[in-house]
């Protein structure tokens, strides 16, 4: 943890450009994981609303749930990461 923020006994403390950086990187990791979250998030959301009813019959997914729940992870994922392909092109041209 310590190779993260700065490393031990460096001074960073009289070095307030160190500090600076040390901000950007917590800053950077809390938006990565509320990203993650937010994304894992929706993903439970919209493959749970496609994939088991609402009235719960048995405690366990029966193989149709699976193999349902299976494919939307999977196209989700898919989808995301071609939209993040796209998004990237377009930030990449000029303008």
């Amino acid at each position: 943890m310590s190779f993260l923020f700065g490393g031990g006994g460096g001074g960073s403390a009289a070095n307030p450009s160190a500090q600076i950086g040390q901000s950007e990187v917590v800053n950077s990791a809390t938006t990565e994981i509320e990203m993650i979250t937010d994304l894992f998030s929706k993903l439970v959301n919209s493959c749970h609303k496609k994939c088991i009813e609402s009235n719960y019959k048995d405690s366990d997914l029966n193989k149709a749930e699976g193999v349902c729940l299976d494919r939307c992870v999977g196209k989700y994922f898919e989808t995301s990461k071609l939209v993040t392909e796209q998004l990237q092109k377009l930030q990449q041209q000029p303008q």
